[in-house]
């Protein structure tokens, strides 16, 4: 029969490792990814909301091809974004863009910059934004998510930007 010896060191017992990870390890790797989504997760919202008003832009700029199209062939802008025929494009939010022709609005409908400048010459486009609402002036708290063409296209963003 073997005798087994009992190893004393200066310290104390010797313990095996464990296998499993301590609660203060479990809790601090739990906050250090709650930190990263932190950070992740409004920084990813910011970059698709920039992607939606930069395809809104890019349908404004065609849509807006698609109407001195028209106006080339009928001497005037259309009366509405249907007279362009389909298919009309939906802004990134889901909504109608929207058009308004000067000959057929009334002035108090005409969109103007905080100078109260019209912000055309012939007729608005825009998307009503991400809240879908909009109001005339640019400055109203519900137009400054809106995407606008403005001085006949040398302008086309966020209608906080302009």
């Amino acid at each position: 029969m073997a005798i087994e010896r009992l190893h004393v060191f200066p310290g104390g017992p010797r313990r095996k490792p464990s296998r499993g990870f301590t609660l203060v390890e479990v809790a601090m790797a739990t906050a250090a990814l709650g930190l990263l989504a932190a950070i992740a997760v409004p920084s990813y919202s910011r970059v698709l909301e920039r992607q939606k008003i930069n395809q809104c832009a890019m349908d404004l700029r065609n849509l807006a091809l698609r109407i001195d199209h028209y106006r080339t062939q009928h001497g005037s802008p259309p009366n509405s974004l249907a007279d362009l025929g389909p298919p009309l494009p939906k802004d990134p939010w889901g909504q109608d863009y929207q058009f308004l022709s000067f000959d057929a609005a009334k002035p108090g409908n005409i969109r103007k910059d905080h100078n109260l400048h019209p912000l055309n010459s012939e007729f608005d486009l825009y998307s009503v934004g991400k809240d879908g609402r909009s109001v005339p002036p640019l400055t109203a708290k519900p137009s400054r998510d809106d995407v606008i063409w403005a001085r006949d296209g040398g302008f086309v963003g966020l209608a906080a930007d302009y």
